[in-house]
């Protein structure tokens, strides 16, 4: 099947191990590429077949196939023939709302994580699933479209003077995730950035209901990105205890390195988590010390006028025999009453700090 699906209520009905295309087409065509190298030689291509990958099979170089854009189901499918995968993890390269995970079989390894890029100034994230397949000289890179990510990785292949074209392919998977867990590093600083405008901007000015949709923004951002990076722990560690001849003792030293990483992500991310509802405390304490202000002010008011109110009241009734209608002085006095009632109250309330 060719279909892409938008979602995964679409699959449902489908028998386990469908081949489909769950999720948003990023890339609408499929772009495939071969690095194959040794200590000595290195040769990098396009190739517009899975079939041209057959010449690499019982060689001892390691060969590195990265395939951009999932679209062509069918690409997918013949690699799991050619290589003898099976449907359910080809069924989840397919799926690109996968959770981060290691799986581990016979003769190969199934990794899946995001890879997370701050797109703007305003902090909106973008994620891509990748997955690896990774046997025993080869390792298979799925991307949901192309970019520059890997870039730094292609290069130290090309400019290596042998170390790293002497290592295996779980070193090659090593770079590839270091590559992806390192690249949150520049997100968490683009937080940091964002986070620290949001601060500026709530000690600065008046907080306006802009500074209220950025924090919630940020804070459903950073749900999501918890969301991708936490499990990458777990992912890790399944890695550094598995057993499998595909993983050499010296790589886990380098694993462990990642891991490392990986947690000091989780660990920023948890801070700022804990950050942004600390601003949003400040934002309504703000909010609620504006409105307070203002109902100081309207309550001096009324202090002010409550008592003329009163008293234009009493003498705005028509009654026969009050005796102060026919007093000489009645009116100027009761207008020194007016006047002199607020004079009074406002000295009051500017001794007390009120105003």
């Amino acid at each position: 099947m060719t279909d892409s699906l938008s979602n995964l209520s679409e699959k449902s009905g489908f028998p386990p191990g469908s081949l489909i295309h769950v999720g948003d087409v990023l890339e609408s065509t499929t772009r495939m590429s071969v690095i194959d190298y040794s200590k000595e030689n290195i040769e990098e291509r396009q190739i517009q077949s899975v079939d041209e990958i057959l010449k690499y099979k019982d060689s001892n170089t390691v060969t590195w196939v990265i395939i951009e854009g999932l679209a062509n189901v069918a690409i997918v499918e013949r690699i799991g023939a050619l290589f003898g995968i099976h449907q359910l993890v080809l069924e989840d390269v397919l799926n690109t709302h996968q959770r981060p995970k290691f799986e581990e079989y016979d003769d190969h390894l199934y990794i899946v994580l995001k890879a997370l890029l701050s797109q703007n100034e305003r902090f909106t994230v973008s994620y891509e699933q990748i997955s690896l397949l990774v046997l025993k000289n080869f390792v298979f890179l799925f991307k949901e479209k192309t970019d520059d990510l890997f870039t730094p990785v292609k290069q130290r292949i090309k400019t290596s003077k042998g170390r790293f074209r002497s290592q295996g392919a779980d070193y090659l998977t090593y770079t590839i995730l270091d590559t992806i867990v390192d690249q949150n590093f520049l997100l968490i600083d683009s937080l940091d950035d964002a986070i620290t405008s949001i601060e500026d901007s709530l000690l600065a000015s008046e907080p306006t209901r802009d500074t209220l949709h950025t924090i919630q923004m940020l804070k459903r951002e950073i749900i999501s990105i918890r969301r991708n990076v936490s499990p990458v722990r777990e992912l890790m560690a399944g890695m550094l205890r598995s057993e499998s001849e595909l993983i050499n003792e010296k790589t886990h030293i380098y694993l462990r390195d990642v891991s490392d990483h990986a947690i000091r992500v989780i660990e920023s991310v948890e801070s700022y988590r804990d950050i942004l509802t600390g601003l949003l405390d400040i934002y309504i304490s703000s909010v609620s010390n504006k409105m307070n202000e203002v109902m100081k002010v309207l309550t001096v008011f009324a202090s002010i006028f409550i008592p003329l109110t009163f008293l234009a009241g009493i003498y705005g009734m028509n009654f026969e025999y009050m005796p102060e209608l026919k007093w000489k002085w009645a009116y100027p006095a009761l207008w020194v009453v007016f006047i002199a009632t607020p004079l009074v109250l406002l000295i009051y309330f500017r001794r007390k700090k009120w105003l």
